[in-house]
């Protein structure tokens, strides 16, 4: 049984493509059921971010589960096999463990060391959990996957400075725009990613900042809670006559800012720039918007562009990052060893007693001649042989837990002792 990992990500693919393949909450327990209802997917677990999407699965046929995952994938995108292929990536086994370990540390983010990933990890799991899609196997590999998570946080600097993609769009505005003092600020999208830029931009008081979602009571209480104006989405076109900076972070699928909207805007904004930074996936701006006159868009693409200059500043904390990363791998090795191996032994010896025990009182005649002592040398050999004839084949199974070669033991062993 092996570990896959499968998908796509801000280093393989490029926008267009990654905003076909996401997956939102909503959408992600019937995504959940198409994978497990493939043939060669027995666990299956779908992380989906602004930077990635990746299945990571269990699987008997590494190579069936690969054709499997890209037809997902090309289904769940509306792609042609030849459009996917060249952005998706694969790993197995050690190397998807490390992976998944680093992802969740924030080393393979497009802003490292990224603090929003962790808790998108373990809603992934979460979900798959709820559905059913995780069991044993990845449940043990996630769980792991957390710790590691913490543990580079909490013993590393990796997550000091600008760690969020939230965070790092605020930045990017400060810096292109000089200043964001007594600059207006819409936020549009009052979810994690709008609380994130939210919290970025109330470290300035003088920034005056606008939240609207399109589920009011929800940007009421994120308005309320960090002292930023709300307004309906109604009053969307209203709000963008008199802003500077806009945020965008819905990814619902459908344009949320479009040139029909925002053209006639700006012609009435007396020639002040409109800065838009669209961080969903997908997207929320037409890119045709950033053709307007006054406009300037950015999106994922430039931010991750951006946010490259910083990264220098925390490659020393990467490699110590990368070290904890070694070492939990190794110590999720032993552990899904030890617990793939441990159920059959167990098994192995329990059915070796029964046999110990029951030919001890099938003699029990016999041996009711025999004094205490004897009785008692007499089933310490019983015991001696069992454990002697037992010992080669629970050695070999513990030494070739998970891999090919202890599958095929294993298999062996349950015929010969009728294990089931």
């Amino acid at each position: 049984m092996s570990v896959v990992v499968i998908g796509v990500n801000h280093r393989t693919s490029p926008l267009r493509v990654l905003e076909r393949v996401a997956v939102s909450a909503e959408a992600m327990p019937k995504a959940l059921h198409a994978l497990s209802s493939k043939d060669n997917i027995r666990e299956a677990v779908v992380l989906s971010t602004c930077n990635r999407t990746e299945v990571y699965a269990v699987t008997e046929k590494f190579h069936a589960a690969y054709d499997d995952i890209a037809e997902f994938f090309c289904e769940l995108g509306g792609l042609r096999s030849d459009e996917l292929h060249q952005h998706l990536y694969s790993q197995h086994d050690d190397a998807a463990v490390r992976h998944l370990f680093e992802v969740a540390c924030g080393l393979d983010s497009a802003v490292i060391g990224e603090n929003e990933i962790l808790g998108q990890v373990r809603d992934a799991w979460s979900l798959a959990q709820e559905s059913g899609a995780s069991r044993t196997t990845l449940n043990l590999l996630f769980r792991h996957a957390l710790e590691t998570g913490k543990r580079a946080r909490s013993e590393t600097g990796i997550s000091r400075s600008t760690t969020s993609i939230s965070f790092a769009a605020v930045e990017m505005a400060r810096e292109l725009l000089g200043t964001l003092a007594y600059r207006k600020v819409l936020i549009i999208g009052a979810g994690t990613m709008g609380e994130g830029v939210a919290v970025a931009l109330t470290m300035n008081s003088t920034t005056e900042v606008t939240v609207i979602n399109r589920t009011e009571s929800r940007g009421r209480d994120l308005a309320e809670r960090l002292g930023a104006e709300m307004r309906p989405m109604s009053e969307l076109r209203a709000a963008l006559l008199d802003t500077d900076v806009v945020v965008t972070c819905i990814g619902a699928g459908s344009f949320v800012l479009d040139r029909e909207m925002i053209e006639p805007i700006m012609s009435v904004r007396s020639g002040r720039t409109l800065f838009i930074v669209d961080i969903a996936v997908p997207r929320d701006v037409d890119e045709s918007v950033g053709a307007i006159d006054g406009v300037e868009l950015r999106n994922l693409d430039d931010l991750r562009d951006w946010v490259r200059s910083g990264v220098e500043s925390r490659e020393g904390e990467a490699a110590k990052v990368s070290t904890i990363v070694s070492e939990e791998v190794e110590r999720y090795a032993l552990d899904s060893t030890a617990r793939q191996a441990a159920p059959l032994i167990a098994a192995m010896h329990a059915a070796a007693d029964e046999v110990r025990v029951s030919e001890m009182e099938r003699h029990a005649k016999r041996l009711a001649e025999l004094t205490p002592e004897q009785i008692e040398a007499v089933e310490s050999l019983a015991r001696g042989i069992t454990a002697k004839l037992l010992h080669e084949p629970t050695v070999r199974l513990k030494e070739n837990a998970g891999t090919p070669q202890g599958e095929r033991l294993a298999d062996a062993l349950r015929d010969l002792f009728d294990l089931h």
